[in-house]
């Protein structure tokens, strides 16, 4: 294809993407589902699949956001919340049912009816809780339509599915537990997915659990067994911390209708590349009081919810999960060291309840304008503080549904007057690397000064997904502490990776005390030094090349290219290039190589030393990894780390040579043009964007006059996070968005800013 020809495909693929006005989990606007049936009796079509096979009915189209997709797969979900007669039932559709398509990466929409809330927020308030202390599902509000008709205002909340699993924990082929009664819990059944051990025979769990994997009842059933009858081993098999923060959320929300409430239900379970099962709550309708039952006794009022011990089930062997690890101090001290930061960070400072105004606010009219809805109104606007009583339904749901500000500040007040939280807790500070700008393999010193403490611990590891290694840290005089018994410890720290995480934990005989406070979601990072953009640069790759350009043999390679900053040719006898940090000589430049002033040279990345030219022994990971560049005095002189990439596309430095690297239309060989650029109608903009580093609001105000003009949001790694368009300004809820450098592209004009 001619470059002019797909700068045309190129530049009508970024007016297609400009429709997206918003992230589809945006917490500050409602997204539009229309869904369209050729038939007229939908609703019965939908209710007899239900009932029976619980298939997907095919829709003549659905439409999200004004983006229309053809053929796609509806069904009904829900347990206790469906009801065949009832009008507004929640909703699974599936976009790729019957052909490959999406919508921002999503395939499946999950859509809640909200029929146990009066105040519509529980469910998108209780994730937003949540994702600060481990991985859960987006979650927002959506007006849905069908045939036409409004039907009301739903839930929106991200499915897991694997395209949760790949962008949470970089895997999804593992085994992949749903941990919920595949015939719904309830009276009818005492089968519950407690984690209790039954026996090697996966007959005996198959009432209780659902496999979504390929495969997984060897796994599942070894889980159980180690934690009820080999627990020693449990951290080999558990990502213990990840259990605890569930354990916690779960009690502090007073969410019942979940792994501490009556039926043990309501979470799943995916083995990671580690081999460690990591728990992931999801299901939150019931959350902040509404469902009652424990398992041993029935909260049926608000007082009861507020006052609800933290230690629920700490004796009961049929929770296994809570009873077991509350049988080892350590893992006491951490779980109540999670409550007291979940409580403090959340509900004693009232933030919580500014979210849920907020929801509130934005959704107001939508729960007037929804005629179908469970509750009315005055409800509605009473319940963020009031109780309600009537209405809804379904098991455990009760008749009261406790004001959500009436139980939480009630509840956090009585938590923390307990003796467990009003106890001397450890202090953490001055938490400090001895170098931090180290080199890779180099050694570094953690110290942090600790006060009321017994034992100090660092958690550590150089994978972002893998588990941390935990060890003692010593104040003994003899790792770079300073003086015996000062209050400084240390640890001694080998980089072996480009990035390491960390973090920092004391206890002493009553409570645990993290640094920081959400760790392990949350660490401390170490990273590698990064040399400056120098002479020699890696300018341009491809890890992913199917009909770009070939080699001289015709064959369709990974490729490198080089770029030279200076006036003068340069020798690149000796140099290496690798992609194995520990490997920095893994190919060496053949002697007389050169690369002209001002110029380019290609190295092609495929393993095939024999051909002629330059043809490293190494390939490229289209999933992501690091390219090194060093010369011949073995000093790194470039380096750049990229994830998963785009067929046909490449990573380049914008401007060419010096910038940073974004994604583009490959220019090899040649200097790097953005497709922007080069479009002479596109004005130069200038804009501010504050505040930067930014935790949560990011504002972009362009400071020329203009009607409106296109604006996207790349990772560094080239992902895009955003597409929209701007006029004079605007606002993004960047809070859920991973921490990190982002670049911000508004037309031809570029800016960097930093999710902290």
């Amino acid at each position: 294809m001619k470059f002019k020809s797909l700068l045309i495909f190129v530049l009508a693929l970024g007016l297609n993407l400009s429709v997206f006005a918003q992230n589809f989990y945006d917490l500050n606007s409602i997204q539009s589902i229309e869904i369209t049936f050729a038939q007229s009796n939908w609703d019965q079509l939908l209710d007899a699949e239900k009932a029976g096979n619980d298939g997907y009915i095919l829709a003549t189209s659905v439409t999200v956001n004004g983006t229309v997709f053809d053929s796609v797969g509806v069904k009904y979900k829900g347990n206790s919340t469906y009801n065949a007669n009832q009008t507004k039932n929640p909703f699974h559709i599936e976009l790729d049912t019957y052909k490959e398509q999406d919508y921002q990466g999503y395939k499946d929409i999950k859509l809640s009816n909200v029929a146990n809330d009066p105040s519509f927020v529980r469910e998108v308030l209780a994730y937003q809780v949540i994702r600060q202390y481990m991985d859960a599902p987006l979650s927002n509000f959506a007006n849905v339509s069908v045939n036409g008709n409004l039907i009301g205002l739903y839930v929106s909340s991200e499915a897991i599915s694997k395209t949760f699993l790949k962008d949470r924990f970089d895997s999804k082929n593992n085994t992949f537990v749903k941990c919920n009664p595949p015939a719904g819990a309830g009276p009818q059944t005492s089968d519950f997915p407690d984690l209790t051990y039954n026996g090697t025979d996966s007959a005996n769990y198959e009432d209780a659990y659902e496999i979504k994997s390929d495969f997984g009842w060897n796994e599942l059933i070894a889980l159980t067994d180690t934690l009820n009858n080999n627990f020693t081993a449990i951290e080999s098999i558990l990502d213990v911390d990840r259990a605890l923060w569930m354990l916690a959320l779960d009690n502090v929300i007073v969410n019942l209708d979940s792994y501490i409430g009556a039926f043990a239900q309501n979470y799943y379970l995916y083995k990671s590349d580690f081999d460690q099962f990591i728990p992931i709550i999801w299901d939150l309708n019931e959350s902040f009081g509404v469902f009652s039952q424990t398992g041993t006794i029935n909260l049926n009022n608000t007082t009861a919810k507020q006052q609800l011990t933290h230690l629920l089930h700490e004796n009961d062997a049929d929770f296994p999960l809570m009873q077991q690890l509350m049988t080892v101090p350590m893992y006491k001290r951490m779980y109540l060291a999670h409550i007291k930061t979940i409580l403090l960070e959340n509900f004693d400072d009232g933030s919580y309840l500014s979210s849920a105004q907020t929801f509130q606010t934005l959704i107001s009219s939508a729960v007037q304008a929804d005629n179908n809805k469970f509750f009315t109104y005055a409800n509605f606007t009473s319940n963020l503080n009031s109780d309600v009583n009537g209405g809804g339904g379904g098991p455990g749901g009760g008749s009261t549904y406790p004001g959500i500000s009436n139980l939480m500040n009630a509840r956090s007040s009585y938590l923390l007057g307990q003796a467990d939280f009003t106890t001397t807790e450890p202090s953490i500070a001055n938490v400090s690397p001895s170098n931090t700008t180290p080199y890779l393999n180099d050694m570094v010193t953690i110290n942090a000064t600790i006060t009321n403490e017994n034992d100090v611990y660092i958690g550590f590891r150089d994978n972002v997904y893998a588990p941390f290694t935990r060890t003692l840290m010593f104040d003994d005089g003899n790792h770079n502490d300073g003086a015996a018994g000062d209050g400084v410890y240390g640890f001694d720290l080998t980089m072996t990776n480009l990035n390491v995480q960390y973090y920092i934990y004391a206890e002493n005989n009553d409570i645990g005390k993290f640094s920081p406070a959400r760790a392990e979601y949350e660490y401390h990072e170490l990273t590698t030094y990064t040399p400056p953009v120098g002479d020699i640069v890696i300018n341009e790759f491809q890890a992913d090349n199917e009909t770009t350009v070939t080699d001289q043999d015709g064959e369709y390679d990974d490729w490198i290219e080089l770029f030279n900053n200076t006036a003068n040719a340069i020798d690149l006898s000796g140099y290496f290039l690798s992609d194995d940090q520990s490997d920095l000589t893994l190919w060496e430049f053949p002697q007389g190589t050169s690369i002209p002033a001002n110029g380019y040279l290609i190295v092609w990345a495929d393993k095939d030393d024999n051909q002629t030219g330059l043809h490293a022994d190494l390939k490229l990971s289209s999933d992501g990894e690091t390219i090194f560049l060093s010369d011949a005095s073995y000093q790194l002189i470039d380096q750049v780390t990229f994830g998963g990439q785009t067929t046909d596309f490449t990573m380049a430095r914008f401007p060419n040579g010096t910038g940073n690297f974004t994604m583009m239309y490959p220019t090899f060989n040649s200097i790097n043009v953005d497709v922007t650029s080069v479009e002479n109608t596109i004005p130069e903009i200038s804009f501010l964007v504050y505040p930067n580093p930014t935790q949560s609001v990011l504002n972009i105000a362009v400071e020329n006059s203009l009607e409106s003009a296109n604006i996207s949001i790349y990772s560094m790694q080239g992902k895009l996070i955003l597409q929209t368009s701007i006029n004079q300004s605007m606002q993004l809820d960047v809070s859920d968005w991973s921490k990190g450098t982002y670049i911000i592209q508004l037309n031809n004009s570029t800016q960097q800013f930093i999710k902290s």
